[in-house]
């Protein structure tokens, strides 16, 4: 019982991090805003965004993001790799606006975008080596858009509607226009 303990308090984690790259009409990236420690942990804290300025960030090429598996996204992840429960393979990327800090509790996105190219897709799912070959399990959608929108948040879930939410993040807001594209990759990596 021992082992089991320490294995599961502090050995064997999932890791995970997202990146968003906007491209506009003509693909051409559009920088991002990438936060800065010290205004993530500002907004965390508080859940107030600080300005976007240099003190607080800067503009990148690619916002990433560390993001938060779910109470759900674990017992789902477990149920994957033995079987005992009824999940489906977690494949499916959605985006939206919602603004309310990201919780291990979530079960939904807060405001999922269902319009205009913004709607939750199936990814393109692979496995891929971060440390050790295939360690890292990798899901990709790119959005095309018809229409404008303040991107907030994103997660992966496991249907085409409702589902079991995997993982969740809110982050600085992506401006997307009609015409932009929007490539979005979560990556959830076991290590020991």
């Amino acid at each position: 019982m021992l082992e089991v303990k320490k294995l599961i308090g502090g050995r064997h984690k999932i890791r995970q991090n997202v990146q968003f790259v906007l491209r506009d009409k003509d693909g051409k990236i559009k920088p991002l805003y990438q936060e800065n420690v010290v205004a993530r942990f500002f907004r965390k804290l508080s859940g107030i965004t600080l300005p976007k300025m240099f003190l607080f960030g800067s503009y990148k090429n690619a916002l990433n993001i560390s993001n938060l598996v779910t109470y759900a996204g674990y017992a789902g992840a477990s149920s994957r790799i033995n079987g005992a429960g009824s999940e489906e393979a977690f494949t499916y990327i959605a985006i939206g606006t919602g603004t309310t800090a990201a919780s291990t509790a979530d079960t939904i996105l807060e405001t999922e975008i269902t319009t205009d190219g913004g709607e939750r897709a199936s990814a393109t799912c692979s496995r891929v080596t971060t440390a050790q070959t295939n360690d890292t399990a990798q899901d990709v959608v790119t959005f095309t858009f018809t229409g404008s929108f303040a991107v907030t948040e994103s997660g992966v879930l496991n249907a085409s509607s409702s589902g079991v939410l995997l993982a969740r993040q809110v982050f600085s807001a992506i401006n997307v226009a009609s015409g932009d594209s929007l490539q979005v990759t979560w990556k959830f990596q076991i290590s020991v």
